[in-house]
């Protein structure tokens, strides 16, 4: 990892706290590993302390690490003070011990004791271990192929290759002959087909998912995989949701998954409440400890990823332990003390710990916005609302919001600015932004805080301040609005604020309304919001066409609960009519004209506006124990996912202990 001079001193400063920690702490029954069947269990456990055990609907689309996980606590003296204690309490109060130099700690990705291990539960909350997004969390259970949103391709897993026969029908995988389960089996074809059976048959979230796309996965033979799509016209119905299948969904085994069957009598609701304690798994570590005081992955010295075919070697650290803190907070002194190498929450003015605390600590970037941004929290806009039915009012309130303020302020400046990566249907990655035409949208952009434009479209709109009260009136009614997200997520909170001060410069009443996550919740679903925050999904092997999904899809508007995107009921027959021809759509050419088509519905309609760009994992690490971590300038293309997800957990074979 690349380090500035003073982190490089003060590596040398902190050596002797390295060796006051080489014993860590453990304790406990063992536990399990998390799935991505709701986003309370995916985004919110991953991020957000006041939101993590916060349990939520099932979701038609799985797609999302709506990333969104967007709570920020404020670190004052005397939280400071009371997490410090807290941590030592917890660290010295287990009864097992996990060597420091052999345990790689994580923060911010399990807010609690782990409830289960099955891939197939809705309501998991098992965060360190299985999170099934794009990038998913390879450390127990594992895909058939990891994705690497550095450059938005599948690495081999557990499969080796994939094809898609002539008329993108068909698409035939084959996999690794060296890949075992923990028991020490073959892992084949059979499993893979097994694994989604059961997921269709019990109707899990992924199951119900998938089987709208995917008509049979069989296996050709043991090393070969053939997964056939739904069919209509001739064409494949998705192909890009069929593709996602194969880094989305974690493999189970047949046998194992027989033994679950029987023991629960085949009962749809058993079977996905099976706590899979005893589960057979392919990933480099098992379950270890697991208690209200942490959790902990011991390596499998067995797994099958040190044959040459796939890592030729083990994973470094022994263990993977992750302390229950009470908050951000908590977690921020720990990650300050050395007590955790990867920290996975949004930490204010991160670069200070550094330049100010000069700390050993890292972050992707050494510069703002310092993570790796791809992720775009935006406000939905109910356009059945009166008044927001209105293209001007949406328009009015975009152009008038200090986007600016909310990167200095909410974000600390850990965003780029929309100078630097403009408006559109997409994120500011490289690898999305060439579907773009940036050139043909440019004049659909607007300044940043531009109050005086926002009151010329409204006057020129005809929608005025008729009685004098200083609030404009759409059809005789004042324009009177409620801006919400969560309670405590206090970086979205600020950014609503914000909003609400925009309004005020330009006639419009908005106010904001903070409930708890599980009222924001039922609220964002159901469209029973003015205006509410989300993100729209990060990098991932179906972006952009993601993206577009989250802005515009109907087919996500008319869910009786939508987690999915299109919270505010938007419907444009146009961008439907794009979102139907992109997923069969080969030529680059005509595809960057669909993106940039949906790019000016967005920013002409604004059913949507992006608010900030941010990571999809937040990603921090202390250099006092561990050193060589990924970085964005050390060209060894591994991404900065907590050394865990997708690609990223390549991090854990190139990790070296400080001397």
């Amino acid at each position: 990892m690349k380090k500035n001079l003073q982190k490089v001193m003060s590596l040398l400063c902190v050596s002797a706290l390295s060796l006051s920690m080489l014993a860590g702490c453990g304790g406990g029954n063992n536990g399990g590993t998390t799935t991505t069947e709701t986003p309370a269990a995916t985004e919110e456990a991953s991020t957000e302390a006041p939101a993590a055990e916060e349990k939520t609907e099932d979701t038609a689309e799985e797609t999302t690490e709506e990333t969104t996980e967007e709570t920020t606590e404020e670190t004052t003296e005397e939280t400071t003070e009371e997490a410090a204690e807290e941590t030592t309490e917890e660290a010295s109060a287990d009864g097992e011990s996990t060597p420091r130099n052999e345990t790689l700690y994580e923060a911010g990705q399990q807010w609690g004791t782990i409830n289960d291990w099955n891939p197939m539960s809705a309501n998991s909350n098992n965060g360190l271990a299985l999170s099934a997004n794009d990038v998913a969390r390879e450390l127990v259970y594992e895909t058939l192929f990891m994705f690497n949103p550095l450059d938005g391709e599948l690495y081999p897993l557990l499969g080796t290759e994939y094809s898609w026969n002539d008329d993108n029908t068909e698409l035939t995988v084959k996999l690794n002959a060296d890949a075992k389960w923990s028991d020490g089996t073959a892992f084949t074809a059979e499993d893979v087909a097994y694994t989604y059976d059961t997921h269709v048959k019990y109707q899990s979230s992924q199951g119900s998912d998938f089987s709208t796309y995917v008509d049979a996965v069989e296996a050709v033979d043991d090393a070969t995989v053939l997964i056939k799509a739904k069919v209509e016209g001739g064409k494949a119905i998705n192909p890009l949701k069929v593709t996602s299948m194969l880094n989305t969904m974690y493999m189970m085994q047949k046998a194992y998954l027989q033994t679950v069957e029987e023991r629960n009598g085949e009962d749809a609701d058993k079977v996905k409440q099976d706590t899979m304690e005893d589960m057979a798994h392919t990933g480099p570590y098992a379950p270890y400890i697991s208690n209200d005081q942490k959790a902990v992955l011991q390596r499998d010295d067995n797994y099958w990823g040190q044959a040459d075919s796939m890592w030729g070697k083990l994973p470094v650290p022994k263990y993977i332990a992750h302390t229950i803190y009470k908050d951000n907070a908590a977690g921020q002194v720990a990650l300050s003390q050395g007590e955790v190498d990867v920290c996975q929450q949004f930490i204010t003015d991160v670069q200070n710990l550094w330049l100010e605390d000069q700390l050993p600590i890292s972050t992707w970037l050494d510069e703002a916005p310092y993570g790796q941004c791809e992720a775009i929290p935006s406000m939905f806009f109910n356009v059945e609302r009166e008044g927001l039915d209105q293209k001007e009012v949406r328009r009015a309130i975009a152009m008038a919001v200090d986007y600016e303020q909310i990167i200095a302020s909410a974000m600390s400046g850990q965003s780029p600015t929309f100078d630097e990566y403009p408006r559109s249907i997409v994120g500011p990655t490289a690898g999305e932004r060439k579907y773009v035409d940036f050139d043909a949208i440019a004049d659909l952009q607007w300044e940043n805080a531009d109050v005086d434009g926002a009151n010329k479209l409204l006057d020129d709109a005809g929608i005025v301040d008729g009685d004098g009260d200083g609030i404009r009136e759409y059809n005789g009614k004042n324009l009177s609005f409620k801006a919400e997200c969560p309670s405590g997520w206090s970086d979205w909170n600020a950014s609503m604020e914000i909003v609400a001060a925009a309004g005020e410069k330009i006639g419009i009443d908005i106010q904001t309304y903070f409930p708890e996550a599980s009222s924001f919740y039922d609220d964002m679903t159901t469209c029973n919001f003015d205006i509410c925050m989300w993100s729209a999904p990060g990098a991932g092997v179906m972006n952009p066409y993601s993206k577009g999904m989250f802005y515009f899809s109907e087919e996500y508007a008319k869910l009786a609960s939508n987690w999915s995107g299109n919270f505010g009921h938007y419907m444009n027959d146009d961008a439907e009519a794009i979102l139907e021809a992109i997923p069969t759509e080969t030529d680059e050419a005509k595809l960057k004209e669909y993106y940039t088509e949906l790019s000016r519905i967005l920013l002409e309609e604004c059913p949507a506006v992006a608010l900030m760009y941010r990571p999809q994992l937040f990603y921090a690490v202390n250099e006092s124990v561990w050193t060589n971590f990924p970085a964005a300038d050390d060209g060894r293309n591994i991404p900065p996912t907590d050394c865990t997800d997708g690609y990223g957990i390549a991090a854990l074979y190139e990790l070296e202990l400080v001397e």
